[in-house]
Order: structure tokens, then C-alpha cells, then sequence
């Protein structure tokens, strides 16, 4: 993939993208961690909303919508998420994939009873 599209598109292309992630995830109430021009595109960390539990939030995005996306670790374990946004993920169709996945279950993780249940 990165020999067809060249090294300097394809930098382009996860800036583009991580550019459109960051717009989305901080419209849903995340926060990113980190200064800015010191993050990577391709790794995008950010503290979680207010009131959402990350063990929750995690398990519902991997058992609905097979989207796995990791923890914090260390001191930072249950207070951030990290996206990877590397390869075939940093598209159009996977980043609004995410941000849906997330808009959705954040409201679950926020809250006792399943959307499932309430439709």
C-alpha cells in the first residue's frame, strides 16, 4: 500500500484523517492528551468524557461493533482510550465507522440499560 501511494501521500492521507478523528472524538467530549505537533497521527490518545466508564465503553465497541481499541496503561489505565489510525483504518469509512461506534456507545456506557433494550 504505502509502495502505490508514496511515502509523502500517505503521510498526507494520516493527517487528513487524524485531523477528521480528532474533530469527531472532541465533538463527542473526548479530550486529547499530549501537546500539540508533539502526537503522531497515527496514535491518537485522549482522556475520557466525564462519567463513562472505559472497561464499559471498551467491551461495548468490541462485542457490537467488533471495534477494538485499547486501554490506557499504567497511571493512565481507565482514564484514556488510544485508536490506532494506521494503514486501511485511516480512511473516510473507518474513521466515521468509529466516531458512530462511539457516539452509540457512549450512551451505553453512561448508563444502566442497553440501547438494544430501549429500542
Amino acid at each position: 500500500m504505502l509502495q502505490e501511494e508514496g511515502l509523502v501521500n500517505s503521510w498526507a492521507r494520516h493527517e487528513h484523517f487524524h485531523r477528521a478523528l480528532r474533530t469527531g472524538l472532541e465533538n463527542l467530549g473526548f479530550e486529547y492528551i499530549g501537546k500539540d505537533g508533539a502526537r503522531l497521527p497515527q496514535l491518537n490518545a485522549m482522556k475520557l468524557p466525564a462519567g463513562v466508564d472505559e472497561a464499559k465503553l471498551r467491551s461495548i465497541l468490541l462485542n457490537e461493533f467488533n471495534l477494538e481499541i485499547g486501554a490506557g496503561l499504567g497511571a493512565l489505565a481507565g482514564k484514556i482510550l488510544r485508536i490506532g489510525l494506521m494503514g486501511h483504518a485511516a480512511s473516510n469509512r473507518n474513521v466515521l465507522f468509529c466516531l458512530a461506534a462511539l457516539e452509540t456507545a457512549l450512551v451505553q456506557a453512561r448508563s444502566a440499560t442497553p440501547v438494544a433494550a430501549r429500542a
